[in-house]
């Protein structure tokens, strides 16, 4: 945990090295509002075309994907396929998580190759890996075998021209046997200009963790991030954003530190009244009072 004295001396360091390189800094224009798909993962399989324009109807411009598989593609479409609907809609897929398959824990590549080429299909900037299976991820040697595969990935994208990302839940923030954490191997033991952070603010908070002090502590590592609000009576739940227990304007003004390039709206549960309203309701409030 990093300590409020080395928080406010790592925020100032920070910010000095901003100015002193102008390249690094964060763009303080606004913003596009992205959504992760798998908010609506009850509407898509059912309807992918319907879905995808309430989408743009509600004002997102950016999207990130989810549930590719080899055998199904997306929900039986081809990547190409579905990139032709999402032009259709004026949606651009920034990022895609992708179920990379064995390769984290045994090195095969066969998913990994796949989700390479449907996310050069969608014009992805970004492949994000979303989720270590528990099997695999039980003390410091599991999290630095982990951080080898993510550097190699990495590395396989990048020739591909594609950016690598990381996004995490709450279970990296436990102590391990060492008293350290897996997110603090994952973030020591990658390298930084391969392997970035799509960081998920709703889990930071829920595991107790302050995400301004990963900012200062790690600046320009997360380079997206999603915004999932939490039910101020219930921390298992989420809520539209503006509606729950997550000061989310205090995580917005301190993007440039965080290195934030974009961010994508999530849901999981909790809709009201039903999830296409809630992510228009989402929206409004982003668009108001975030960017």
């Amino acid at each position: 945990m990093v300590t409020r004295r080395k928080f406010i001396i790592n925020s100032s360091l920070a910010g000095a090295a901003v100015l002193a390189l102008p390249s690094l800094a964060f763009s303080m224009e606004k913003k596009e509002i992205g959504l992760q798909l798998y908010t609506l993962r009850e509407e898509l399989p059912k309807d992918v075309k319907s879905t995808l324009k309430k989408i743009s109807d509600s004002g997102y411009s950016i999207v990130e994907t989810y549930g590719f598989s080899i055998k199904d593609q997306f929900w039986g479409l081809s990547p190409s396929e579905f990139k032709k609907i999402l032009d259709e809609n004026d949606l651009k897929v920034v990022s895609g998580h992708y179920n990379l398959g064995s390769f984290l824990y045994d090195g095969n590549k066969e998913e990994l190759i796949a989700a390479i080429k449907a996310a050069k299909t969608l014009k992805s900037d970004f492949l994000t890996v979303p989720w270590i299976d528990e099997a695999y991820r039980k003390n410091s040697e599991d999290y630095k075998k982990i951080a080898v595969r993510l550097n190699e990935a990495a590395k396989m994208c990048k020739d591909e021209g594609l950016k690598f990302a990381y996004h995490n839940h709450d279970f990296e923030f436990q102590k391990l046997e060492n008293g350290t954490t897996g997110y603090e191997i994952l973030l020591k033991e990658t390298e930084k200009d391969l392997v970035f952070f799509e960081l998920d603010l709703y889990w930071v908070v829920r595991s107790g963790n302050n995400p301004l002090e990963l900012f200062a502590a790690n600046p320009w590592r997360f380079k997206m991030w999603h915004v999932k609000d939490m039910d101020k009576e219930n921390q298992s739940l989420n809520s539209e954003i503006g509606s729950g227990s997550i000061d989310f304007k205090s995580f917005f003004k301190q993007r440039k530190i965080s290195g934030m390039m974009c961010f994508f709206v999530e849901q999981e549960n909790n809709y009201i009244p039903n999830a296409i309203d809630s992510i228009k309701t989402s929206y409004d409030f982003i668009s108001k009072n975030l960017i």
